[in-house]
């Protein structure tokens, strides 16, 4: 006994509705190839799933860099250490090299004296 198609203009609503553009977008390969290769249905969601969990991941970073007007070119390469003498380039470099710092949650960040904007 198989199992008919679901309609796919209903499918596309339904993950609109979720908000599940990325689902939306590549299901329908998927679903293909899961057929083809004979996939089981929890390995055909589980893909679908990562692959939206991925380009969320990836949107909000985009969103959050946009959204702090840093500038992108100014690197720990393009830091002037010799402007601000009480940081420590060594403990910087150290801090940067290591991820502890990053599983705690710590942030760290670097200012240059007030006013200097190069």
């Amino acid at each position: 006994m198989s199992t008919p198609a679901y309609d796919a203009g209903r499918l596309a609503l339904m993950l609109n509705e979720l908000r599940l553009p990325t689902i939306a977008r590549l299901w329908p390969e998927f679903a293909q190839r899961s057929d083809k290769e004979g996939w089981q249905a929890t390995r055909l969601l589980g893909a679908l799933l990562e692959h939206e969990l991925a380009e969320r991941a990836k949107r909000r970073i985009e969103r959050h860099r946009a959204e702090s007007h840093l500038d992108p070119a100014k690197t720990l390469a393009t830091f002037d250490f010799s402007m601000v003498p009480m940081v420590s380039k060594a403990h910087v470099m150290a801090l940067a090299t290591g991820d502890a710092w990053l599983e705690k949650g710590a942030t760290a960040l670097l200012f240059g004296p007030p006013g200097h904007e190069t």
